[in-house]
């Protein structure tokens, strides 16, 4: 299981114990914000983009709860359009399900992780661990460096900017 991969990768920084297992799914954004406790914007979604001409590639983003993508801001980010990754595509390329997907214990090069602005207003967020039931409470640098994440980028819009 993926849960057990990112609890293995854990253990090399001695974190395996601060994975959280609920006993609920925490498959989106809100049933993990009730899963834990905490607003859903707390809550760090990893999305898959797919790169054009590359099929065996991908970019993993995360994001605050409450972010969504922007699609100007990520043309001007990756140059080519935001376009997501099938489920099935997530699976093969990233090792975690849909519902589970997170940027830990992710073994293919190909995979490229960021982390998106919107993550900094908080002191510390809850990305997935691998699984629907699961999420770890990390700061936001803690979470770029064990994502192993490339950069830290601007490719959202928060509900203010949407005006929802």
């Amino acid at each position: 299981m993926a849960i057990d991969k990112v609890r293995e990768y854990f253990s090399q920084f001695g974190l395996e114990d601060r994975i959280l297992e609920f006993d609920v799914s925490s498959a989106t954004v809100e049933l993990a914000a009730q899963a834990v406790g905490v607003e859903g914007a707390r809550i760090c979604k990893t999305l898959s983009f797919q790169v054009p001409d590359q099929e065996d590639a991908c970019i993993l983003i995360q994001f605050a709860g409450d972010a969504r993508v922007s699609n100007q801001k990520f043309k001007q980010t990756f140059g080519h359009k935001a376009k997501m990754l099938s489920a099935e595509k997530v699976l093969e390329l990233t090792g975690h399900a849909v519902g589970g997907v997170c940027a830990f214990a992710v073994d293919n090069p190909a995979v490229r992780v960021y982390c998106d602005e919107s993550l900094k207003r908080f002191d510390t967020v809850f990305p997935a661990c691998g699984s629907a039931n699961s999420a770890i409470e990390l700061s936001p640098d803690e979470l770029f460096r064990y994502s192993r994440a490339l950069g830290w980028i601007d490719v959202s819009k928060l509900p203010e900017e949407s005006g929802v």
